[in-house]
């Protein structure tokens, strides 16, 4: 429908009596002006050239016309300066002198885009602690306390997975309930763990260093996880600030027994300090909309794996000690490339056309990050000692698990791992002659299928939308 005025017939010229002479008003009688001739037409070719940008993207002479209304030319001027009837006319006119252009439009900015400072303190963080083991190894029998450590390790890695799932499922209501949820789940994570490693220690008599020692782990474990989980990295560098000093300086000075032992017991109070100070701000917060509590089922894969990945670092450092703290150190920049991934492909589903195309450059993009994250492990395991076929295998499996979990994807991954633990569990039991790959074989298998099984799940467009 055509929204000029008159009709087809105002395209022909067509004469009009003037209208009547008003009294003081203006004395113009019947004239003709031919649109586009001389001095109109230069006129219009030069508003063409100034408003070529704005016109050129137009799909129909309407947009020439609202911006035209938009920059304030009256009826007055189209008439007398453009010698055009209308609005309409000199639009059309415009419209037709400009040529098509469709600029692409200003790439949104990343929504994925990943706090490198953030990301390289937390793998700092995963491994720093670790440095209280060098602090009190006068104190301590690892053949006698280790044992009850290590369970309760990996008590706390789990219950801290599924711990984080939910408090991060409940901060979507509010920080107030995220910080209920830990200020309920950490405590009763410390005791579940500290009560593993007493079970553990009971056997092998004089334990109570040991289940000492593993309840001061499991409560650091757990305050440490709720700084993690509200975003407080920086505190927990802080707190850790007695621990780092005393290991820094182990090479040149021997500290005594009562620095052994305080400085970590004075990193551990400063870490319980500020959970306890960022707890209490949290729960101060409004609350948020009432929004149902989830499941607790809904965290048990998370914790799941946690067990699982636990159980095969564990594996893989009976041979190679050093392999845990590169695994651990690495988790920084796995976080990082967690957040690449995501913003790689949100980009390459605005570039693909077809379903096809989409999953040939989602397979390029799982490529390069994995590439990304394996290829620094490899001189970091050759300088630790630890074996690249092994701990490259059981590094993807962590990052792949870590990248469908990231798309809320947990069971698959959680039954992938726990297959993988049971197997390399039963294959170290069974104690097979040295030199046999059946470690590396279980990790590689389980990285095959999580690799398969991201292509096959975030190949296709609908996970990033």
């Amino acid at each position: 429908m055509a929204l000029e005025p008159g009709g087809p017939e105002q395209d022909t010229l067509a004469l009009r009596l003037a209208a009547p002479r008003r009294r003081g008003g203006d004395d113009r009688t019947l004239a003709l002006r031919l649109p586009e001739r001389g001095a109109a037409r230069e006129e219009v070719d030069r508003l063409a050239a100034d408003l070529s940008d704005r016109i050129g993207p137009a799909v129909h002479p309407y947009e020439v016309a609202a911006l035209l209304e938009a920059e304030g030319l009256s009826a007055d001027v189209i008439r007398d300066r453009y010698g055009h009837p209308n609005l309409f006319s000199l639009a059309s006119a415009l419209y037709e002198r400009v040529p098509r252009t469709f600029p692409e439009p200003a790439p949104p900015a990343d929504p994925w885009r990943p706090d490198h400072v953030r990301c390289l303190l937390r793998g700092a963080l995963f491994a720093l602690p670790g440095l209280a083991y060098l602090l009190i190894a006068p104190l301590w029998r690892p053949g006698d306390h280790a044992a009850a450590l290590v369970v309760a390790g990996l008590v706390s890695w789990a219950w801290g997975q599924a711990l984080g799932h939910r408090a991060h499922l409940r901060m979507v209501a509010g920080r107030r309930e995220a910080g209920r949820a830990l200020l309920a789940g950490a405590p009763l994570g410390a005791a579940a763990a500290t009560a593993a490693a007493a079970v553990t220690a009971l056997p092998g008599g004089g334990g109570g260093t040991a289940v000492l020692l593993a309840a001061a782990q499991s409560v650091y474990l757990a305050a440490a996880g709720v700084l993690l989980v509200l975003g407080r990295e920086r505190l927990l560098l802080a707190a850790l600030t007695p621990l780092v000093a005393g290991a820094s300086a182990l090479p040149w000075w021997e500290p005594g027994r009562p620095l052994r032992a305080g400085l970590p017991l004075l990193a551990l109070l400063a870490t319980l300090a500020a959970t306890a100070w960022v707890l209490r701000s949290a729960l101060a917060a409004p609350p948020g909309p009432g929004a149902a509590r989830p499941p607790l089922l809904r965290s048990l894969p998370y914790g799941l794996f946690g067990l699982a990945a636990g159980v095969l670092v564990l594996l893989q450092s009976r041979e190679h000690p050093y392999a845990v703290l590169v695994l651990t150190v690495s988790m920084g920049p796995a976080e990082w490339l967690l957040y690449r991934y995501r913003g790689l492909s949100v980009a390459a589903l605005r570039a693909s056309a077809t379903p096809a195309g989409f999953l040939l450059r989602s397979a390029g993009i799982l490529a390069v990050c994995l590439l990304a994250y394996l290829l620094p492990l490899l001189p970091a395991a050759l300088l630790t000692g630890a074996e690249p076929a092994a701990l490259l295998p059981l590094a993807a499996v962590l990052w792949t698990a870590l990248l469908l979990q990231a798309f809320g994807v947990a069971w698959p991954p959680a039954a992938i791992c726990l297959a993988a633990a049971g197997g390399a569990g039963a294959v170290t039991l069974w104690h097979p002659p040295p030199g046999a790959p059946l470690l590396p074989l279980c990790y590689g298998a389980a990285a095959l299928c999580l690799t398969a099984y991201v292509l096959r799940l975030l190949g296709r467009p609908a996970p990033h939308g």
